[in-house]
């Protein structure tokens, strides 16, 4: 009697989602130069598709999608193939990958569309894996390729983070909410933005933030939660951008009482009240000048899960 062995999985599709910064605090700079953070992740519903294919030996990487070709950069510098190198050269496996990214997140917004993709790539990868390094094994990889990969490759649709985004805490997920995401027409580098931020302390004479202590309880629903939310990259970001003020107070003026700048910007979201309706609203000052894009979303109350096919 013989067995017919199962066919191994050779390729996996996940929704990388985005991500935004619902309270985001600048902390002591260590030694090195590089600032500590304390912050609150809240994944989103728009995502990336990624597939991630195993080959024999060939290595690619395609992007499709909302993306302009000329944002894209080297690929060597794709975080999504950074990921996979990691993978492979901290495991011995696998030998080859095609990966396809259709891109629906906005590029170098602060929406971590990068990022997540990393982190879809890594989850892929251990679920195609024939010795999976679990949780623990991917986070140890997504450390080393930025802060915002740890909590995109966790299983956690909501975390508290420090350090350089390596120290997690999930939290329950928030009750869904609509988001209201509003993408000016310029991008923050996001070196530049720790530049000015760390230039705005030194003139103000001010000490190093030392992080406000956070509850469970206020961070377990919107009300508690809205009066803690706080981007110190805001502040500094606004100066040069004044667009990032007048969107925020546009956004607070629809009913939005949570509503900031993401990461280091330019994208600027506000929650809306639950059960809350309203008509895409314009964010030009005039109508000379380019207008920012505007989408709709949702907060994510769970993570994609990683769906594998056999060859």
């Amino acid at each position: 009697m013989s067995t017919r062995a199962e066919p191994r999985a050779r390729s996996a599709r996940v929704a990388a989602q985005a991500k935004v910064n619902l309270r985001l605090r600048i902390l002591a700079r260590e030694a090195s130069g590089y600032h500590q953070l304390e912050t609150l992740f809240l994944r989103l519903a728009l995502a990336d598709d990624v597939v991630v294919r195993i080959t024999d030996r060939e290595r690619s990487l395609d992007v499709t999608g909302e993306v302009d070709p000329r944002q894209l950069g080297a690929v060597e510098r794709n975080l999504a193939w950074r990921a996979a190198i990691e993978y492979a050269e901290a495991t011995g496996w696998p030998t080859g990958f095609a990966i396809a990214l259709e891109k629906r997140i906005p590029v170098g917004g602060g929406l971590g569309g990068g990022s997540a993709d990393a982190g879809a790539v890594l989850r892929a990868l251990d679920a195609l894996a024939p010795s999976p390094v679990g949780e623990g094994g991917l986070l140890a990889i997504a450390s080393r390729l930025g802060a915002d990969v740890p909590f995109l490759t966790s299983a956690a649709p909501y975390a508290l983070a420090w350090g350089r985004g390596e120290r997690l805490l999930p939290l329950a997920a928030l009750e869904e909410r609509e988001v209201l995401l509003v993408l000016p027409p310029f991008a923050v580098n996001t070196a530049t933005a720790y530049g000015w931020a760390a230039a705005a302390r030194e003139s103000d004479g001010r000490p190093e933030v030392t992080g406000a202590t956070l509850t469970l309880d206020a961070l377990s629903d919107w009300a508690r939660l809205a009066p803690l939310a706080i981007n110190d990259f805001e502040a500094v970001v606004a100066a040069r951008h004044p667009a990032i003020a007048t969107i925020v107070k546009r956004l607070r003026d629809l009913g939005c009482d949570l509503a900031l700048m993401s990461g280091s910007g330019s994208s600027v979201f506000g929650v809306l009240p639950r059960g809350a309706s309203l008509e895409m609203p314009r964010f030009a000052e005039s109508s000379s000048e380019p207008a920012p894009r505007v989408l709709l979303t949702r907060s994510a109350v769970g993570v994609a899960p990683v769906v594998v096919a056999p060859d």
